[in-house]
């Protein structure tokens, strides 16, 4: 029987910047990201949060449905990409660095970056209320494969416990900063209580899958309306099954 797979967007900034920014990708304009919303709705399709998505995945419903994340928690993301969220009846998770809030990308800056800011406490509250989902992102966007067990143990678990505190909500999903993971971060993310975990490796989830090694299909600025319709109703960015 032919499984079902999910596409997964991994969204960062949603933002208008300069043509020679530096890894200017990352940052997927305005007016781009409302029309690739719009063209979800007019294809019968619907974006979810990873927790709803999870019923999808694991074969509880069916329906035509994509997951919408975002990481980093980016200000912009309330700004630019809510409005059309919830005009659209849609909903997202967006994974927050915990000891980062209301701080800017400080993990990009020695590569060159331009500093944008993140949500403060206030944002993100707003953003839940708006019906959408925070997940985490670790405590400090730590490259969680290359520091010690115990300092990965406290990035992984802590950030969980210091969102669901602050927050009031569950914190049930997990992003690997930058996308590096092994074994053993995946045996810790399980040990802290996650559902899920998403990855960047660029394909479609299906129940097959590993929950805690979910993999996405990434959305940049040069992801044009083809491109992006080509993402969501085809193979195309699958490059783990072949």
């Amino acid at each position: 029987m032919h499984q079902k797979a999910y596409p997964i967007l991994m969204y960062h900034s949603i933002a208008d910047v300069p043509k020679d920014t530096i890894m200017r990708s990352l940052h997927v304009p305005p007016k781009r990201f409302i029309l690739q919303m719009r063209l979800l709705k007019l294809i019968g399709y619907r974006a979810v949060s990873i927790s709803e998505l999870q019923h999808y995945i694991e074969g509880r419903k069916i329906g035509k449905v994509v997951g919408l994340t975002f990481d980093d928690g980016y200000r912009n993301n309330l700004i630019n990409a809510l409005p059309i969220i919830k005009k659209l009846g849609f909903s997202a998770t967006i994974y927050i660095v915990s000891k980062n809030i209301g701080g800017i990308n400080h993990w990009d800056i020695d590569k060159g970056l331009p500093a944008k800011k993140m949500m403060n406490e206030r944002e993100i509250n707003n953003w839940v209320d708006g019906g959408m989902e925070i997940g985490s992102h670790s405590q400090n966007h730590t490259n969680l494969t290359k520091c010690k067990t115990e300092i990965a143990f406290n990035e992984i678990n802590q950030s969980k416990l210091d969102l669901e505190k602050k927050f009031n909500t569950p914190i049930h999903h997990f992003c690997y900063p930058y996308g590096n993971v092994n074994e053993s971060i995946v045996s810790i993310t399980k040990k802290a209580g996650y559902q899920t975990a998403v990855t960047t490796q660029r394909a479609r989830a299906t129940t097959s899958d590993n929950y805690l090694l979910l993999p996405r299909v990434k959305v940049t600025h040069h992801t044009l309306l083809h491109l992006f319709l080509l993402k969501i109703l085809s193979n195309y960015e699958d490059k783990r099954r072949k």
